[in-house]
């Protein structure tokens, strides 16, 4: 495996790491706020991370790299409500979709096509997590502050088919 995609692809092992522990913990911040829907959406998010960061593992292995396994810096564990929560969530889906962007670009000039097709996966993933983000953020700027109960029941409803 080319050793600067590799350096690339183990930084992003520390990223969807960090997203993981970070859904983490905006999951508990909703779950101890009363937002049982967010909750377990954003758990869903976690594991979901985690996939992803395994994802990375194991492609670098099967190259014939060395997946590094980072410590993880700990996140934020509190927030000032529940828009902003998810203001925080897109931030960070647009850093990860930029993250993604710069190793396919780097891919492209080292012509590793086997890696370029492997991110393939990633770019499509990206689209939708921003675009259910947006969903999100746009129920919650039409509902009241004091009447989100009825979309944190519905954003539970939604998980649960996933």
């Amino acid at each position: 495996m080319n050793k600067k995609i590799e350096e690339l692809c183990n930084r992003q092992i520390e990223r969807e790491g960090y997203s993981s522990n970070l859904y983490l913990a905006m999951a508990s911040w909703a779950e101890n706020n009363g937002y049982p829907g967010f909750a377990s959406w954003l758990y869903s998010q976690s594991e979901e991370e985690k996939e992803h960061m395994l994802k990375f593992i194991r492609y670098i292995n099967e190259r014939g790299g060395k997946a590094q396994i980072p410590a993880f810096k700990k996140p934020p564990a509190d927030f000032k409500n529940i828009k902003d929560l998810f203001n925080e969530v897109l931030k960070h889906e647009k850093f990860i979709t930029a993250s993604i962007n710069e190793i396919f670009d780097a891919t492209l000039s080292e012509k590793d096509y086997s890696t370029s097709n492997f991110l393939q996966w990633f770019l499509a993933e990206q689209v939708e997590e921003e675009a259910s983000v947006h969903n999100i953020i746009d129920k919650l700027n039409m509902m009241p502050a004091n009447n989100i109960y009825p979309l944190d029941k519905e954003i539970m409803t939604l998980r649960s088919k996933k």
